[in-house]
């Protein structure tokens, strides 16, 4: 919006909620913003977004007519501006025109891909042979490094141009890069699955492992294995179903990272399915591997005490033991850097959970709230809304009647991920620590 326009649907939002005698802070707590961010929208200090004015109108019963306000002006400045394709910012597209558009500013392959990159690798390749699988590993883990501290909205158009890329370079028959294959296909789903698209995750998962197990790289196998069976425990899968993929994961090496993950799905399942002595047994086997981890997982393709910790945490708060919990998430929140916004978001709401559990309501809505509010939009995914979900789930009797649970409930249905919009508009209080 042209700073006008931001000044204008500034004026009528703030007209808007003064007509419904709502404060900044009860219409924040409404649409699940910050209250100075909307007094910066009032103000025409910030731009707002479209999913913004259609939950102001929501809770305003305003109508159409914010998102209108809102849109207009915007669709007026886009006529004025002449753009060639594909010159918006990423940061100012909707995820799935970004997907769309992969990879339209430059040249594409005929197997799809940047013209560029796959001449690169044809080049790599001609130096020797096995240099293109060499290539495509430093590929997959580059994406490894930064999948933690990188959005999934900017994460997925990259993903799909070097998946189509990949798709080209891949001679009938050939398991030359079968690896990397199973690595983007781990990628792809976790991405997948963080914006709420289960069904196709699955799909993906299969793919990932009979890439893995085309290659013949046992380790890889156990790789794909350990985390469909973390994943598949957000996308609800079947616990039997789960049990078997960390069985087969614990089977296929005796790597010390690859089993950290597998043993750790192997508690989280058992405590899903109220075996308390098998979740614990599992406990046991993995805090003794701990010493053989790194502190912080240099990629995602790795586990670290880190991880370990976190997913300790969620397994005593399933079985109902908020202290040990409370002790294995302070160490993962000890070792967790500040930029990997999405897993302190996660763990935060795992210390929430067993505030409720405790009893403690009150104290753990507010945790809970804070982290939803606070993180911006962009960070928001579908592991995310599960983890506050099993807050909520944790209420129980009378205390499910308070208004802070009503408050929180509507503050769970906006999700803004599923709208696949890239931005947001929560106040970056989250990234001040």
């Amino acid at each position: 919006m042209a700073e006008s326009a931001e000044a204008a649907f500034g004026v009528q939002l703030r007209r808007s909620r003064q007509a419904a005698a709502l404060s900044l802070r009860q219409l924040a707590a409404r649409v699940g913003y910050d209250h100075s961010y909307l007094s910066q929208v009032e103000r025409g200090q910030r731009p707002g977004s479209v999913h913004l004015a259609q939950l102001c109108d929501r809770a305003l019963g305003t109508g159409p007519a914010l998102t209108t306000a809102y849109e207009q002006p915007a669709e007026a400045v886009a006529r004025a501006e002449v753009q060639r394709p594909g010159q918006r910012r990423r940061a100012e597209q909707p995820e799935h025109e970004l997907a769309e558009a992969v990879p339209s500013a430059l040249a594409v392959a005929p197997g799809g891909g940047d013209l560029l990159e796959s001449v690169r690798l044809g080049l790599a390749d001609s130096y020797g042979p096995g240099r293109e699988g060499d290539e495509w590993r430093a590929v997959t883990a580059t994406y490894g490094r930064e999948f933690a501290t990188t959005t999934l909205a900017d994460l997925l158009p990259d993903l799909t141009a070097d998946l189509q890329l990949l798709r080209s370079s891949t001679m009938p028959g050939s398991t030359a890069l079968t690896v990397p294959a199973a690595e983007l296909g781990v990628l792809i789903a976790l991405t997948l699955t963080g914006l709420g698209r289960i069904r196709s995750a699955g799909r993906w998962w299969r793919t990932a492992r009979a890439a893995a197990d085309s290659s013949g790289e046992r380790a890889v196998g156990s790789l794909v294995r350990g985390w469909e069976a973390c994943s598949g425990l957000v996308e609800r899968r079947s616990l039997p179903e789960l049990q078997v993929l960390t069985a087969e994961a614990l089977t296929l090496t005796a790597d010390p990272e690859q089993t950290a993950r597998a043993l750790a799905a192997r508690a989280q399942v058992f405590a899903a399915l109220g075996d308390a002595a098998e979740a614990q047994r599992a406990i046991r086997d993995l805090l003794a591997l701990t010493g053989e981890l790194p502190a912080q997982a240099p990629s995602v393709f790795a586990c670290s005490q880190q991880e370990v910790y976190g997913r300790e945490g969620g397994v005593w708060a399933t079985l109902g033991e908020p202290a040990a919990a409370y002790e294995a998430l302070d160490r993962a929140l000890s070792t967790c850097p500040p930029e990997r916004l999405r897993e302190r978001a996660e763990l935060e709401l795992l210390v929430a959970r067993c505030l409720v559990i405790e009893g403690e309501v009150a104290a753990g809505l507010a945790v809970a709230m804070r982290v939803l509010v606070e993180l911006p939009d962009q960070w928001h995914t579908h592991p995310l809304y599960d983890a506050a979900g099993r807050v909520l789930s944790a209420v129980r009797g009378e205390e499910s009647g308070r208004a802070a649970v009503r408050d929180y409930r509507e503050l769970l249905r906006r999700r803004p991920f599923d709208n696949r919009t890239v931005g947001s508009g929560s106040s970056s209080g989250w990234l001040q620590g």
